[in-house]
């Protein structure tokens, strides 16, 4: 199979192909177009071409394409959800459930499209404004340049398409090296549901040669960005005035109580500690337990994650399979070396065949070890204990990431308390830092990123607020 690049409403070959394998087995599953420069300024050029158009568009054909999205999506969902998964290596029990958030996101920017609201200003409220009235309207930036990871290759690339065509923009889009599969299937799927060509633009390649290209291009009126902080801070740097939105990483943490139901709790954060893989911003990742049921929950947290299957992801029983690389999986191998060389006991996995690594569980790990002070990225969490809220607050906080965090308690002061002191982005109370759903504003501080997605959130950083200012005669 060849896999052409998305430009101006057609596919076009590129001067370079790129053999894509899976994860799981390095089965070829396509050659795939890099771009290079040409294909770059052809994308952008056609992209502000149809910017005009998309900008004048009524919003209930926005609506309307949208809507003529998701109605696509549900018939091909099946396809969809293997695609991801063969790309991936994502369970398909997982792919599918990508499916449906994906199908969700896209109906949310349906509905944020025809609500771009503005408001009435009070004019008279200054002095100097009398005889006056005064209004706000949202415009569309332009052309927005995106670039999406491999860990949610069709939902996140939804929630950066969905909400740019809501507000009336135009996009290029560089999925991931390892997942421009499912980008260049929902190219094709906007096609069908009639979006302008160039209203969508694909073109996979090199990160760097494109995100420079969205960087120095004036045409680029906004990069929204999911990945490393590296490239973030990069990013952010040599953005100069153009709108920036960054996605970023995390080292999420849970905190449980000692009043904590376990029945209830348990099986939530190993489903939050290893679905894909551990391959999530928010996977659980770090666990503090109060010291009175710290033996309790470590027996049955060890039990449960001890049951999951690893295996081929297209098998329906597979819980967790391989991960995005070796080279990904030797990483994590190595990080849980290094950690039980510094002190901490391995209770579960620390090793795999050859992609696929075990589920693992790490007890009492230094803080300043990076299997708990960096992202780790990995089906791998670590269980400390506290022995009083406040303390549980501050090992969360000590790190350099804060997206989102999660606490299990009956204590009400106690999850008030940690919902005003915990430094993140979201704050889940009874429920771990992985919930996520598709409307709510989601994004962190610190090194976690800049601004928030979530679709009427991604739609005000996607648009461009004027002010109209009338005079009574």
């Amino acid at each position: 199979m060849k896999q052409d690049l998305w430009i101006n409403g057609s596919f076009e070959p590129g001067n370079e192909y790129r053999e894509l394998r899976s994860p799981y087995n390095q089965e070829k599953l396509a050659d795939v177009a890099a771009a290079g420069s040409e294909e770059i300024e052809a994308a952008i050029a056609s992209a502000e071409k149809a910017s005009k158009l998309m900008a004048a568009m009524p919003a209930h054909k926005r609506a309307e394409i949208l809507e003529n999205a998701v109605q696509i999506l549900k018939d091909e969902k099946e396809e969809c959800a293997r695609i991801i998964s063969r790309e991936a290596a994502k369970p398909i029990k997982a792919a599918r459930t990508e499916v449906e958030r994906t199908i969700t996101t896209y109906a949310f920017a349906a509905q944020e499209a025809r609500r771009l609201y503005g408001e009435t200003i009070p004019m008279d409220a200054a002095p100097g404004g009398e005889g006056r009235l005064a209004y706000t309207v949202k415009e569309p930036l332009g052309v927005i340049g995106a670039i999406t990871p491999f860990n949610f290759p069709m939902n996140l690339v939804a929630h950066k398409v969905g909400p740019a065509i809501a507000a009336g923009n135009t996009v290029v889009l560089k999925p991931a090296s390892q997942t421009p599969l499912s980008a260049y299937k929902i190219a094709d799927i906007f096609h069908r549901a009639g979006l302008p060509a160039g209203g969508l633009n694909v073109i996979s390649g090199s990160g760097k040669t494109i995100g420079d290209s969205f960087l120095s291009d004036k045409r680029i009126k906004m990069i929204t960005f999911t990945g490393s902080p590296e490239v973030g801070t990069y990013i952010r740097e040599n953005a100069g005035l153009k709108k920036v939105t960054l996605e970023l990483g995390s080292n999420s943490a849970v905190i449980v109580d000692k009043d904590t139901d376990l029945d209830k709790a348990v099986p939530r954060i190993v489903s939050g500690a290893y679905a894909f893989q551990g391959q999530v911003c928010i996977s659980v990742q770090r666990i503090y337990v109060h010291e009175a049921i710290f033996e309790e929950f470590t027996e049955r947290f060890v039990h449960e994650a001890g049951r999951l299957q690893a295996g081929d992801p297209l098998d329906e029983t597979t819980d967790v399979s391989a991960m995005i690389s070796l080279d990904d999986a030797e990483r994590a191998e190595s990080w849980v070396k290094t950690a039980v060389d510094g002190g901490a006991k391995l209770a579960l996995g620390g090793s795999g065949e050859g992609s696929v690594f075990q589920p693992t569980v790490l007890l009492d790990v230094d803080k300043e070890q990076k299997i708990s002070c960096e992202e780790a990225f990995a089906p791998v969490v670590h269980i400390n204990r506290f022995s009083g809220i406040d303390e549980a607050i501050g090992y969360v906080n000590d790190s350099q990431y804060g997206l989102q965090a999660g606490i299990f308690t009956k204590d009400i002061n106690a999850a008030l308390k940690a919902a005003r002191e915990l430094e993140v982005g979201g704050v889940m109370i009874n429920d771990f830092p992985t919930f996520r759903v598709d409307h709510m504003p989601y994004g962190g501080v610190k090194l976690s990123g800049t601004g928030r997605e979530g679709i009427k959130y991604a739609v005000e950083e996607m648009t461009e607020l004027k002010l109209v200012s009338i005079k009574y005669e």
